[in-house]
């Protein structure tokens, strides 16, 4: 039985927890709390630390579960074991092991205590430029310094880091994972905090995904609803139409008008909650909107000894009223290109009623 639990609970852990959930949550309170971020929690990192390093070690932990920390004060002798803010990030990466540039991570471009000013712009990070345009004219151009980068900084080269090479941050991949909620619209935001690029001293960005929606051959998006058009013969206009659509989320649907609904070329009718889940309601949809084309029968399809049969089922209509001085005359089917035929010709032919006849001129001589 753990006889205190104020390391752990200063841990946020619970007296079970494994190494590696110890390891964890101390990594997150030290980022937290480390002096070189929050100068006035020194105290507090002191104590996490203590905690960590008592819990940590199997033989220390076993005497705190069964003394408290009297049992360690007693079994290590006196005071607390500290580690320094500069050995923070050894603990997370495994230790210094003496290597050159091991502490590249804490953004110091090499080794602690080799950075100095630098030699070149003597720590303001600008260089002057003179130059002589012409006499007694002198221009005077002040820029980045070319050795430091304007950091005012300089480290030896047998000092710097060997990954970044003293420039402090390297480049590294990393894979974010993008999760798309249902209903997310195109042009929506997915924001990653902190994850832009990093430099030391300066806050990291955000990374912002926008979001792109392709494009569907069928459907098409209009806030929650889907739009679509569906091709039906004129049969089916006229007595009823049964036809399937398949779901971008792999359903089929039988759509049915009612027997005796005339649905004419055009018309727009709908299914409601069948369309875009709605953002954060995904058991809520919007509506599948239907314009319908009607698909008549091609020319010469039914005898024509059929045809007054077929016109009986139908509603009657208004005969016109023939007398003998009216002309009978046939439909045939247009032709655009008899047309623009006759509308060039015919201003051809109006253009040359208005040219005049060519005089000849005649040149004088001396």
């Amino acid at each position: 039985m753990v006889k205190e639990t104020a390391y752990y609970d200063l841990l946020g852990v619970k007296p079970n927890a494994s190494t590696e959930e110890i390891k964890k949550a101390y990594r997150k309170l030290a980022l937290k709390y480390h002096p070189d971020r929050n100068p006035s929690e020194g105290d507090k990192f002191k104590h996490i630390t203590q905690a960590y390093e008592a819990l940590v070690d199997p033989s220390k932990r076993k005497l705190y579960d069964h003394g408290g920390e009297q049992a360690l004060k007693e079994g290590r002798g006196n005071g607390s074991c500290y580690r320094s803010p500069m050995d923070i990030f050894d603990l997370f990466f495994g230790g210094r092991d003496g290597m050159p540039g091991r502490t590249e991570r804490k953004g110091r471009g090499g080794r602690e205590g080799a950075i100095g000013l630098c030699p070149n712009c003597h720590g303001s990070g600008m260089e002057v430029h003179v130059q002589q345009l012409g006499p007694g004219i002198i221009q005077q151009i002040q820029t980045v310094c070319s050795e430091c980068r304007g950091q005012g900084e300089w480290l030896h080269p047998r000092d710097r880091c060997r990954n970044c090479s003293g420039k402090k941050t390297v480049r590294v991949k990393k894979i974010l994972e993008v999760h798309i909620d249902k209903g997310m619209k195109d042009g929506q935001k997915i924001t990653f905090y902190g994850e832009g690029d990093q430099a030391p001293g300066i806050d990291p960005g955000d990374i912002v995904i926008v979001l792109d929606q392709k494009e569907h051959p069928f459907f098409q998006r209009n806030g929650n609803d889907l739009l679509m058009k569906m091709e039906i013969d004129l049969v089916d206009a006229l007595c009823g139409c049964r036809q399937t659509v398949s779901t971008l989320d792999g359903r089929t649907l039988l759509v049915m008008s009612s027997p005796g609904e005339v649905i004419q070329p055009g018309d727009i009718k709908c299914v409601p909650n069948e369309g875009m889940p709605i953002y954060r309601d995904p058991f809520e949809k919007g509506q599948l909107i239907i314009q319908f084309q009607v698909r008549f029968p091609a020319s010469g399809w039914l005898p024509q000894h059929k045809l007054s049969e077929l016109r009986t089922l139908f509603p009657p209509t208004d005969e016109p009223v023939v007398t003998e001085d009216m002309e009978e005359v046939n439909l045939v089917k247009f032709d655009h290109t008899t047309e623009n035929r006759h509308h060039y010709g015919k201003q051809v032919y109006e253009e040359d009623e208005y040219l005049e006849p060519r005089q000849h001129v005649q040149c004088n001589t001396s």
